[in-house]
């Protein structure tokens, strides 16, 4: 059964590469009106939006840095402007690694930026959604979490697995505050999959020893994870909130 999002806008944060490319691009694809978010991957979001067009959908680009308030206030304001006013799916999944590091070595720099890009980030652009959200009576938000969540991250990333674990917190709170207002809330958990975000911070040999620790003896790929999107906003979802999906092949 096809799952669309015909007259649906999605804004998706951290669009331009990786997991977010690939949900933006089935998004549209779905029916959805899509903001394709960057702060530095614009080359990147340029091609996000071309696969969107050729896969017949519609979108904007939207750029700034989601870690300041300011910028969120201005891609918001953008993105209404360009979709009609509505908000109807927000997927918070801008995040970072940012570098693998030992507990003892871990810099205060590195500790903060961590928590801005992957907590920070999504608390504010939840902060500007939720009132429209409320206004309009319905809405759907989506937050990449990851299965480091639970299982405290590989080798050097304690950091960012706490970081994701307070995604998971965040989701659990949010859509009890939020249930009342017709908004559902809910977390992906995505395992090792392939993507600029590995080549950037996992080496081949951590990436073979991933790939012989999954259950399934392989990596996923960007679409699982983008189909799982379209569905958890998707109308064939609307009884589900508070929940955690875990795309992990098995971990």
């Amino acid at each position: 059964m096809e799952i669309r999002l015909d007259g649906k806008t999605m804004l998706i944060t951290g669009a331009g590469t990786g997991l977010g490319r690939a949900t933006a691009i089935e998004a549209g694809a779905s029916g959805a009106f899509v903001g394709v978010h960057y702060h530095r991957s614009e080359q990147g979001a340029r091609e996000t939006l071309e696969a969107i067009a050729r896969a017949g959908g519609k979108g904007c680009l939207l750029q700034g840095d989601v870690t300041r308030r300011p910028d969120v206030d201005r891609i918001f304001d953008q993105f209404l402007a360009a979709s009609g006013g509505r908000v109807d799916i927000l997927v918070n999944n801008a995040g970072a690694l940012v570098k693998r590091t030992a507990i003892e070595d871990l810099d205060e720099e590195t500790w903060n930026e961590v928590i801005a890009v992957n907590v920070t980030s999504a608390v504010n652009c939840t902060r500007r959604a939720v009132p429209l959200m409320k206004a309009q009576g319905e809405g759907v938000i989506i937050n990449i979490s990851s299965i480091a969540a639970a299982t405290g991250g590989g080798a050097g990333a304690i950091p960012y697995a706490t970081a994701k674990g307070a995604i998971n917190t965040f989701t659990i709170g949010l859509a009890k505050e939020l249930a009342p207002f017709n908004i559902r809330v809910v977390a992906l958990m995505p395992g090792v999959i392939p993507t600029p975000f590995h080549e950037k911070y996992s080496s081949p040999e951590q990436m073979e020893k991933f790939q012989r620790s999954i259950p399934l003896r392989r990596f996923g790929k960007p679409e699982d994870v983008a189909a799982a999107v379209v569905y958890l906003a998707s109308d064939r979802a609307a009884f589900i909130t508070n929940t955690f999906l875990n795309i992990s092949g098995g971990w």
